[in-house]
């Protein structure tokens, strides 16, 4: 099957993205990283020995970089419901977190720590249709609101994938009412045509489940 236009344009954006390029030169599984490594460097959000939860981890870009940060001290679960190869110092999970038989295997991973990072860079597959790609992202994001609320210690943080649109003022009000602070991060290794940015709340609130 020929390709289309759109998937002919994003293929050579891709191949000849800095940011991809620079991926492949320094053994790091995506681009993603970079959008990662950039907020971390402003905002200092990792921390040694933390324990930090990637949500939507594959192909491993963000948990490749956190684990020698948290170090042997710290710990990185990641989750996804793809397949991800084996990382170092980094316990993946492979499945849907919204079933019971996973939230149950990332308790017993846990062993009863509770969790100061949680990170999702989970998108969804886009359809083309602005309407239901937004719903589908409203949907991912209230899943990793919903696993922070559920997980996350008291002071820890969230840094979530947006895009821009409907539902938007809504989460970040969400937010504030669960954290101390909401700030929008809209890092360099994102696209500049893409409607991605980024929400990170800081200080989880006692007493809000």
């Amino acid at each position: 099957m020929a390709r289309s236009k759109t998937s002919k344009a994003w293929m050579q954006e891709h191949v000849t993205d800095q940011f991809v390029k620079r991926a492949a030169r320094e053994g790091l599984r995506s681009r993603a990283a970079y959008k990662l490594q950039e907020i971390n460097a402003r905002d200092k959000l990792v921390k040694r020995g933390m324990c930090v939860v990637d949500l939507g981890a594959a192909p491993g870009g963000w948990s490749q970089l956190v684990a020698p940060l948290v170090g042997t001290g710290g710990k990185v679960l990641a989750l996804d419901i793809l397949e991800m190869a084996p990382i170092p110092n980094v316990e993946f999970i492979q499945g849907d977190f919204r079933e019971q038989v996973v939230l149950e295997a990332v308790e017993r991973a846990l062993q009863g720590r509770g969790v100061d990072l949680v990170l999702s860079d989970m998108a969804p597959n886009i359809s083309g249709v602005r309407a239901t790609d937004q719903a589908r992202w409203e949907h991912l994001s209230e899943l990793a609101v919903d696993f922070a609320r559920n997980f996350l210690n008291p002071g820890g943080a969230l840094l979530v994938k947006c895009f821009q649109g409907a539902g938007v003022d809504e989460l970040r009000r969400e937010l504030g009412q669960l954290f101390d602070s909401v700030v929008v991060r809209k890092p360099e290794a994102s696209r500049d045509r893409s409607r991605e940015f980024f929400l990170l709340a800081r200080g989880r609130k006692s007493g809000t489940g």
